[in-house]
């Protein structure tokens, strides 16, 4: 997809940027308000709150006194309009190119976020720095390819007349988005075609196929989330023969059946190669459960990067027993929303990564997280947060979003010149509650971990997991949803609920499971392939495979999801932990 670079890219011109711009993060705070609030002078909502762009002497103090905190049910009027073709100045001065949708997995439907130039703009610039980091780490060769697993779905024209698509599509099918790239050496193993295929999975197995035929050059394996890896090699394991064969014959398999992406990827296959084919076998037949298939795949990787933090935790030790000894670099920090922060320290692990935030992509603030609950503060400036301090961060950018609460808890872990380096705690939603319990999606992946050791005794992983708040019974109870890689004993399934139950620590939780006004944990056990269910599910939604995010929660209004999970148990338990 990404064509060689057309100019050389200035690793140390980057790097030296970013140092200045966080040398003097809040002044470049005040410019970057004040650019937003000009370029969007005209915009309906801003003027209904008073505000005029440039006919004022102090635009961060009036902007911060007369417009309010808000969230996305508060913009999603204004937003439907855009959506409607309504082309007055609604949000932005300007109307929106496009809209993104995110990715739909906590509501049970995508929402809907202006995309504008300016974030195409803010995305190439936060690869650009991320880049320049990572490189100076690990540099890659000039004729290296990176084997990407990236999936544009198809725009579509609303009924009034403006194209949709998730964030990733509007990303990769903008103009600017492939000569902005060429600078930094992304040459992809697949053509283009592969990338904007209709068929997810053709175009998940051409990838593979790809990236094999370019092995020796592959200098590191990407996907925009670690799902989106460990759910790529959890494929090779059962087509790798497959590919093999396409490989010896040099005649692309006949699963292959959307002309654009059989024309393109038969110019890669052009003869055939049984040397590759038998290297290929051999490594595969050498490894002991798969472990360290990447490396033995792509002998010069340096690397395998994508999302680690967060809801893709969970999926970080499958990724990790794939890289082998190749490390893993944590993806940076954004939203649907718009980006936020650059992994500027990319060898950390995936469990102590942290992220800086580029001063200019946007105007933030950070609300305080009251550990009771309590109350809540007036939101601080970015480089008035407080090192070990909690917060929810609040996002003004050029597309429109102003004091947009964006629902994710950070913590301040340091500071990078004036700019502060912050790591992903949890979104800030109870995903569970019954009465006075308060549970995150943090706090399940915390239990699900502590279970999941249980049963990696009996060498049996959690393949996927969800949950749900059940209120049919009297009184309601927590149900907890597994699909596991293997079979075990019953005895063994009990010992796990019981542990997931004793795993969530909240003690408004562990009061009420005492006095029994919480009822017992239900752990339900999955067919194998259920969670591949939910996610067909939603990439008919719309949702980008190289965009989706297993839902954590399921709630009532995730009606099609809850029928898939409750029409595929085949087992099911319930906690006696505290009896």
């Amino acid at each position: 997809m990404l064509e060689k670079k057309a100019e050389t890219f200035n690793m140390n011109r980057v790097i030296d940027e970013f140092d200045e711009m966080t040398r003097n993060a809040d002044q470049v705070q005040k410019q970057t308000l004040k650019e937003i609030l000009h370029k969007n002078k005209s915009a309906i909502y801003l003027r209904n709150f008073g505000i005029n762009g440039d006919n004022t002497t102090d635009p961060e103090g009036d902007f911060k006194a007369l417009v309010p905190l808000v969230t996305d049910s508060e913009l999603e009027p204004y937003i439907k309009r855009m959506v409607d073709g309504d082309t007055s100045p609604i949000l932005t001065g300007h109307p929106a190119p496009a809209i993104s949708l995110s990715s739909g997995t906590s509501q049970g439907r995508p929402k809907f976020v202006p995309f504008t130039d300016e974030l195409m703009e803010n995305t190439l610039q936060l690869f650009r720095t991320a880049f320049a980091f990572r490189n100076r780490e690990f540099p890659i060769d000039d004729n290296g390819r990176a084997l990407q697993f990236i999936f544009s779905s198809k725009q579509y024209i609303s009924t009034g007349g403006v194209p949709i698509g998730t964030a990733t599509t509007n990303v990769y099918r903008n103009p600017n988005f492939k000569a902005g790239m060429r600078s930094i050496q992304s040459l992809c193993c697949s053509p283009d075609e592969v990338i904007f295929s209709p068929d997810v999975h053709q175009a998940l197995y051409c990838h593979l196929l790809s990236g094999i035929l370019f092995r020796d050059q592959v200098q590191y394996v990407f996907a925009p989330f670690a799902h989106g890896l460990v759910h790529a090699f959890r494929t090779f394991e059962h087509v790798w023969e497959e590919i093999v064969t396409d490989i010896k014959h040099g005649v692309l398999s006949s699963r292959i059946t959307v002309p654009s992406v059989r024309t393109a990827m038969s110019k890669l296959l052009t003869a055939p190669n049984p040397e590759l084919a038998e290297t290929i076998r051999d490594k595969c037949l050498s490894l002991s459960n798969w472990y360290g298939l990447i490396p033995a795949l792509f002998p010069n990787a340096k690397y395998v990067y994508g999302i680690m933090t967060g809801s893709m935790e969970p999926y970080v030790k499958k990724l990790r027993h794939y890289a082998g000894d190749l490390p893993l670099v944590s993806h940076d920090y954004g939203s649907s929303e718009g980006w936020i922060a650059a992994n500027v320290t990319p060898r950390l692990s995936p469990e102590e990564a942290t992220f800086a935030v580029i001063p200019n992509l946007g105007y933030f603030e950070f609300l305080l997280v009251s550990e009771t609950g309590e109350g809540e503060q007036e939101p601080v400036g970015l480089t008035e947060v407080k090192v070990g301090r909690e917060y929810e961060v609040v996002l003004t950018n050029y597309a429109g979003l102003y004091r947009y609460r964006l629902g994710d808890v950070v913590k301040i872990m340091s500071f990078y010149n004036k700019t502060p380096q912050l790591k992903f705690v949890c979104r800030r939603n109870l995903i569970l509650s019954i009465n006075i319990d308060k549970n995150t999606e943090r706090d399940l992946q915390l239990s699900v971990e502590s279970a999941a050791k249980r049963l990696s005794e009996e060498k049996i992983e959690v393949i996927d997991f969800s949950s749900h708040v059940d209120l049919s019974t009297e009184p309601g109870h927590y149900v907890i949803f597994w699909e596991i890689s293997g079979e075990t004993n019953e005895d063994v399934l009990q010992d796990c609920c019981n542990c997931l139950d004793k795993g969530f620590i909240d003690a408004g939780y562990m009061s009420s499971r005492k006095c029994k006004t919480i009822g017992a944990l239900e752990l339900r056990v999955l067919e194998k392939g259920t969670f591949k269910k939910i996610q067909e599910h939603f990439l008919g939604l719309g949702s980008s495979a190289g965009q989706f995010k297993m839902p954590r929660c399921v709630k009532p209004s995730n009606a099609k999801v809850l029928q898939i999970l409750c029409e595929n148990v085949v087992s099911r338990f319930f906690s006696t932990a505290f009896e």
